[in-house]
């Protein structure tokens, strides 16, 4: 059987490279510009290779029973890693995801086939633009992961579209968002901020050394106007093979501090890593 060969493009948004896996044999990792984007076991589409990615996993593992089917808004598309996920742990949820990209939405169409019948619907337009447009109540859970490079773009971090993103959610509805950040954590404190004047209720899942300052990494943001499973989300984390901390109350609101909530007239990017945080050779 031939090896299966790195698959590379220039798409609309940069160069986007698909590797194959040497000790998995139907697994890719994608990087755009040279930043690892999203990586998909084509056989076990329940493996979450990724830190941010599995604890993403465990908060949509623990936001409804078992097995129920969810309606899921994907912003940002990747790979199609979590869509994935969620047709093999959730099967029957309906699922719409955003991607800016068209070409990269092409190339991943082409070399990593969505199962038949994942019920996984792709959009090719502006992630903010497209939330906009879309009808209020019509989402179970709305997934965050948009990346211009290796930055969260400035118009998916303000108030306006936290507002936006709240009123596609049903009441019980749950917004996530995978957010990079290092010490002293201005914009992931403003995030949080930015959050909390629409859902009551916040969560973060960081791994310990990125929250007590030592390197830059990724933050899982949870929001909702419920409260959310918390115990068992420490189980889950701690139990993973990259232990992280949930917190949650007290403790988080000490943390957002005195940040305040992003304007659409002061929003910013994410920060950029640092070289090396996110590289790939």
């Amino acid at each position: 059987m031939n090896e299966p060969i790195p698959v590379t493009r220039v798409t609309d948004r940069g160069t986007a490279k698909l590797m194959p896996d040497v000790d998995r044999e139907r697994a890719w990792l994608l990087t755009v510009d040279g930043a690892p984007q999203s990586y998909v076991d084509l056989d076990e589409p329940t493996h979450l290779e990724f830190e941010y990615a599995r604890r993403l996993g465990h908060v949509l593992d623990v936001l409804a029973d078992p097995g129920r089917p969810l309606d899921v808004l994907h912003l940002g598309g990747g790979a199609l890693t979590l869509p994935r996920y969620l047709a093999a742990t959730r099967p029957g949820s309906r699922q719409d995801v955003v991607e800016a990209d068209r070409g990269l939405l092409e190339l991943v169409a082409e070399h990593l086939p969505l199962p038949e019948g994942a019920g996984v619907a792709l959009h090719a337009a502006d992630a903010r633009a497209w939330l906009e447009t879309a009808p209020a109540d019509c989402a179970d859970v709305l997934v965050a992961d948009v990346f211009g490079g290796s930055r969260v773009p400035a118009h998916l971090t303000s108030v306006p579209y936290a507002r936006e993103a709240a009123r596609v959610l049903r009441d019980r509805g749950v917004y996530l968002a995978n957010l990079p950040d290092a010490a002293p954590f201005a914009f992931l404190r403003s995030q949080l901020a930015t959050l909390g004047t629409v859902f009551e209720e916040l969560v973060l899942i960081a791994e310990p050394g990125v929250l007590r300052g030592r390197r830059f990494g990724n933050a899982v943001l949870a929001a909702a106007h419920r409260p959310l499973d918390t115990a068992a989300l420490v189980r889950l984390t701690a139990a993973d093979a990259f232990p992280a901390r949930v917190e949650h109350g007290p403790a988080l609101r000490e943390f957002i501090g005195g940040a305040r909530p992003v304007r659409d007239e002061d929003a910013v990017p994410s920060p950029e890593p640092p070289d090396g945080a996110f590289g790939i050779g």
